[in-house]
């Protein structure tokens, strides 16, 4: 675990995205994290958010940057509800406390978030159901990243037993005209 930050670089295209958790959101969100800040309590990661997809209710305890590179974000409730509606290529700012009780994409998007601070997952009632910071968004990214190599190792494995065990291909007899 990173406990000080340290200047680095990540080619987001040469990351893989993982599955976003079915806890904090619906519809197959999938992210990338790219950065936890420690000494900040920030996390920077981008997210990609099929048609129909939504985060569950949550609290910006600190604030947020986001930066919309793609389709359209209805932010708590989308212009109709009093909320905003993000279009790409849009950039929004969550002050400390913001409540959404529903991000939604009504059509495939993609936007890069920076975190000054966890979001706190709650029920309808506000009861808490989780935290996520800094420190649990790398311990999700590097179970899954993890998980991944473990993934990739037993399939190269299975893939080298399965060529070795193969049955020498025979040359089989050419069709009759």
């Amino acid at each position: 675990m990173i406990e000080n930050a340290t200047a680095n670089y990540v080619q987001v295209n040469d990351q893989p995205w993982m599955p976003f958790p079915a806890t904090l959101s619906t519809g197959g969100i999938r992210w990338k994290l790219l950065h936890v800040s420690p000494e900040m309590g920030a996390w920077t990661a981008i997210f990609d958010c099929p048609k129909g997809s939504s985060f569950n209710r949550h609290i910006h305890v600190g604030p947020g940057e986001y930066l919309l590179t793609r389709g359209r974000m209805e932010v708590r409730g989308g212009t109709d509800d009093g909320g905003s509606t993000a279009t790409s290529m849009g950039y929004g700012y969550e002050a400390c406390n913001a409540r959404h009780d529903k991000t939604y994409f009504p059509v495939a998007s993609e936007f890069y978030m920076n975190f000054l601070g966890p979001l706190q997952f709650i029920e309808d009632d506000g009861q808490p159901i989780a935290v996520v910071g800094w420190a649990q968004a790398q311990a999700l990214w590097s179970a899954q990243m993890s998980e991944q190599a473990k993934t990739a190792k037993k399939s190269a494995r299975l893939a080298k037993v399965a060529k070795v065990t193969s049955p020498p291909k025979v040359a089989g007899k050419k069709a009759r005209a």
